[in-house]
């Protein structure tokens, strides 16, 4: 079971485009989930068309995430100038245990559990002012 660490960086409305430069440089698979795919998770109408979540995997050892988050009211990701860190992976209890370390001394920002797309997702800003976001894959 692999677990990683993955650059998360957060875009103001351009997500999108940024991505897709990225793939063209770096090659590798590009998917882009708005937050209209999701049902609009209770954002405005006029922000839908925002990205909510874009993975490119270029192989085993590189992969570059990012999202639409400036600007937005009441977005989990806040600032598009902060730092993003995503664990993810399939191994449950290891990165449960770093989910409940990190939100120990943090702050919780978006509990642990099943989300829309189908894996238990949540978010924690530790000590420091870092996001960490941690994606379990098949535990819905």
């Amino acid at each position: 079971m692999t677990t990683r660490l993955t650059p998360y960086l957060q875009f103001d409305g351009d997500a999108a485009e940024a991505m897709r430069y990225f793939a063209s440089v770096l090659g590798g698979e590009l998917q882009l989930m708005t937050f209209g795919d999701m049902g609009g998770m209770g954002l405005p109408e006029d922000q839908h068309g925002r990205v909510m979540h874009a993975a490119l995997v270029v192989d085993d050892a590189i992969s570059l995430m990012g999202a639409d988050s400036g600007g937005m009211d009441g977005s989990p990701m806040g600032d598009r100038t902060q730092t993003f860190l995503a664990l993810s992976g399939e191994d449950a209890e290891r990165l449960r245990g770093w989910y409940e370390a990190l939100a120990a001394d943090g702050t919780v920002e978006v509990p642990l559990e099943q989300a829309p797309w189908g894996d238990s997702f949540g978010q924690v800003q530790d000590r420091w002012g870092h996001h960490w976001m941690i994606n379990i894959a098949g535990t819905a």
